[in-house]
């Protein structure tokens, strides 16, 4: 606009050296001839000054929207709103779920789910782009389950590294009673203490950019410590009976499948299946301190294994559904899921060597989920927060529920923080604490993703 008015005064200064001009001019042909040269010059001027006007026109229009991005969770993880925006978010190592523990399987949640994994697997937050690094912000993740799929041709390499204590007071009380307030018979007193510490070396690959496929194997490292004391045995000293057992763990595969497009105020969601083998030490394997018999009559032991299993001793299928809403700044994340333990004719192994048949065992199916939130701090830090459940059935043998077996809840609570080392690399920790009796005390999970 500020050259506009240079150029009307430059077109008046022509006008009047036309009139100076042709006030000295000699002839009729000669002003003719100025007279068009002069017009032309105007018609270039004319025709400058419009151009400009269409520049200012033009810069004055406002300029499209920045499109919108989502900031992922290698728990559990987000999508943005298109397709081309959801394959730059995949193959960033969220995972869901990561810091609980299931049932038969060590999570996150989380044993997850958490997993971790996730997690969540795959959460992010939904904000303004930025200008100069198009990298995704990743949120924690906490639980077992990832969410974000990994993109067709990449690989994700996860070592992680899960502790677990847990501690549990028990009364037996064998006898009978002649008033309410006097037991004939005695009384077991057990206070026991669990430490388990599981490595484990997770590998994703993608498929196509909706389906990715995992495989997942442990190292198991268990110690327990049982302090009992038999009242009215004619003595008062505690004794302790130490155990340990070390071994890989039950093998895990994986499959998840992207269901939705989603986008802006849609959930995404994901299906996922999850086989676990029995390639760890099997429970019913290892030799108890029975000399001759266990369970009936003429017992010779507590039963209490001389060797710590670090397998389930049962192959195990679990379907889930995990679904994630990104609401600016955060993101809603969750999961359902349901553990079958197929039954299997089992015998218990004793001092001797010799084998006392169990029957058929069949653990009862646990019914778990979880939900959490996750926040981007900046563009490498993160923080997440969640609560897992699952919900163990009542464990039968030969088709008849097994006396003393409850039905169990476990419940724990799960914040995870996570920090981008670099543009392939991510560090995450999960801590989790047992908010019921039969949940470990406290969990804590590392673990370090690494995309390639």
């Amino acid at each position: 606009m500020q050259k506009i008015p240079a150029l009307c005064a430059g077109a008046l200064a022509v006008s009047a050296a036309f009139c100076a001009f042709s006030a000295q001019a000699q002839s009729v042909e000669e002003l003719v001839e100025q007279v068009k040269a002069m017009r032309q010059q105007l018609d270039s001027q004319r025709a400058r000054i419009d151009e400009l006007e269409r520049d200012v026109r033009s810069a004055r229009a406002p300029a499209p929207p920045a499109a919108p991005y989502v900031v992922t969770e290698p728990v559990l993880a987000g999508r943005a709103v298109s397709s081309e925006t959801l394959g730059a978010l995949r193959g960033t190592g969220g995972a869901g779920a990561g810091g609980g523990q299931q049932p038969a399987a060590p999570a996150p949640p989380v044993g997850g789910p958490a997993s971790a994994p996730t997690a969540p697997t795959n959460t992010a937050a939904v904000g303004r782009a930025p200008s100069g690094d198009n990298r995704t912000r990743e949120v924690a993740p906490i639980f077992e389950q990832p969410g974000v799929l990994t993109q067709r041709g990449k690989y994700v390499f996860e070592p992680a590294i899960q502790y677990g204590y847990s501690s549990s007071n028990r009364v037996a009380l064998v006898g009978y009673t002649v008033i309410p307030a006097l037991l004939i018979g005695l009384i077991d007193v057990r206070e026991v203490k669990r430490n388990t510490t599981t490595a484990t070396a997770t590998l994703r690959t993608g498929l196509t950019n909706r389906i990715e496929v995992e495989a997942k194997l442990p190292y198991v490292y268990r110690s327990d410590a049982t302090v009992s004391r038999e009242v009215f045995t004619g003595t008062a000293v505690e004794r302790a009976f130490e155990t340990s057992g070390k071994a890989v763990g039950d093998v895990e595969l994986a499959a998840r499948f992207q269901l939705n497009e989603g986008g802006v105020d849609k959930p995404y969601f994901i299906s996922g299946l999850r086989f676990k083998s029995r390639t760890g030490k099997d429970p019913f394997e290892v030799t108890t301190d029975c000399q001759r018999r266990c369970i009936g009559e003429n017992i010779t032991g507590s039963g209490l294994p001389l060797e710590l299993p670090t397998g389930s001793g049962f192959y195990s299928l679990q379907p889930s559904l995990t679904w994630l809403f990104p609401s600016d700044p955060a993101v809603f994340f969750g999961s359902f899921s349901y553990l079958h333990n197929f039954k299997r004719d089992v015998s218990r192994t004793v001092l001797n060597g010799e084998k006392e048949s169990l029957g058929t065992i069949a653990p009862g199916g646990v019914i778990g989920f979880n939900f959490g939130m996750g926040l981007a701090l900046n563009d490498k830090a993160s923080f997440s927060v969640g609560y897992d459940h699952n919900s163990v059935a009542r464990t039968k043998q030969n088709g008849r529920t097994v006396p003393g077996s409850v039905r169990m809840q476990l419940g724990t609570l799960l914040i995870g923080y996570s920090y981008r080392l670099s543009e392939k690399k991510t560090l995450s920790v999960a801590v989790g604490a047992g908010l019921t009796r039969d949940t470990p005390d406290v969990t804590l999970m590392v673990r370090v993703p690494m995309s390639f």
